[in-house]
């Protein structure tokens, strides 16, 4: 669409914000061979346009990821403002064309994304539920549950499931023995009814990979994430044509770009896509192009709190989202930014019950820094 061409809706952006904020877990998230959080540490992004409304979405900074922090984050969205400033809400091409122009920043760009989602849907007197409700109004859940102790780890798979959860993706990768005896144990404990799938986020080895795999599939797991390092291009692609359980592609995939490459290698059977680092736009691409290529979708969590949640929600009641989606990380923390608590029953969440959830200032004005 040329700039000629562009629809106007006369509404503009006028302001970009970024209010830090922080929440406590009930317990330390850990995962991968080093990385720990122990405080949502994220960023609450503003959209403020000329008409007054306001749009809003959470980015998830995570350093050991993506390098980012709460004040890169905000020092980005600074740096993009003046180019966004006056652009009409409803010029969706003009402002991806501003978001895009600068590299990485995955987080930041992801909520820009969101919150301008946000804000052009309130400005038509709608809601995101208008303009992005998928056809599964009901979305399997799943529950990241972090590396620990095996009795820490049990407790709050015991604890998650109590509340509703009726699938666990388990973090693995530091100890072998140990992953498949927590598991075994995760099998013994609730039986059928709980599915579990593994995260190994790149911990794997060529050597070590093929056997490991081989004893999750035994084990009765759905799939394991990342198994090896993403740089291991060919290898990887040669672990998913010979290997028994499916994968998924995580962190292989942070871009479109990045799932171009996987496909074209055909190195994986189920995409991850997250809306704290793809946003809505590039997120719901990415999921039709995988569909188009025979694969598998789902939506994940960058630990993210409520508001994230909501997001991430809706866009997993698209079509082409087919597994278990990562949405319950909110039973992790001690509080929320939200005014109502978000519920799960029998392993379902109901999106369409999620319609009178919003952040509340009183909460904003608590764990903000």
């Amino acid at each position: 669409m040329s700039d000629s061409e562009s629809p106007h809706s006369g509404v503009t952006v006028q302001q970009i914000g970024a209010i830090p904020f922080r929440l406590p877990l009930t317990s330390a998230l850990a995962w991968g061979a080093h990385s720990a959080i122990s405080a949502a540490e994220h960023v609450l992004v503003r959209v403020t346009l000329s008409d007054g409304t306001v749009g809003q979405a959470e980015a998830t900074p995570r350093p050991t990821i993506y390098g980012e922090t709460p004040g890169s984050v905000a020092a980005v969205l600074a740096h993009l403002s003046p180019a966004l400033t006056g652009l009409d809400i409803a010029d969706e091409d003009g402002l991806n064309r501003v978001r895009n122009s600068v590299a990485n920043n995955h987080t930041a760009r992801g909520a820009l994304d969101m919150a301008l989602h946000d804000a052009r849907a309130r400005a038509q007197g709608k809601t995101l539920f208008n303009m992005l409700m998928g056809p599964n109004a009901r979305v399997r859940v799943s529950f990241i549950l972090g590396l620990g102790t095996p009795t820490d780890m049990l407790a709050e798979a015991e604890r998650v499931v109590g509340a509703g959860v009726r699938c666990l993706k388990v973090k693995v990768g530091r100890d072998h023995a140990r992953d498949l005896a927590v598991i075994s144990e995760l099998r013994r404990t609730f039986g059928p009814d709980v599915l579990l799938y593994a995260d190994s986020n790149e911990t794997l080895t060529p050597e070590t990979a093929p056997a490991a795999l081989n004893a999750m599939w035994k084990a009765g797991l759905l799939y394991v994430e990342e198994p090896l390092p993403v740089r291991q291009l060919r290898t990887r692609a040669d672990l998913h044509a010979h290997s028994l359980l499916p994968i998924v592609a995580d962190d292989s995939c942070f871009t479109p770009a990045d799932l171009a490459r996987e496909l074209d290698f055909d190195t994986f059977d189920v995409l991850n896509v997250k809306t704290a680092r793809n946003g809505f736009t590039d997120g719901a691409w990415m999921l039709r192009e995988a569909a188009r290529h025979g694969k598998r979708g789902m939506v994940g969590s960058q630990a993210s709190t409520g508001l994230g949640t909501l997001h991430a929600a809706l866009l997993s009641t698209r079509a082409e989202v087919t597994e278990p989606c990562e949405l319950s990380f909110v039973l992790k923390l001690q509080d929320d930014l939200l005014n109502l608590p978000i519920t799960f029953k029998d392993g379902w969440l109901d999106v369409n019950g999620l319609r009178e959830h919003a952040v509340d200032p009183q909460q904003l004005a608590r764990y903000r820094l």
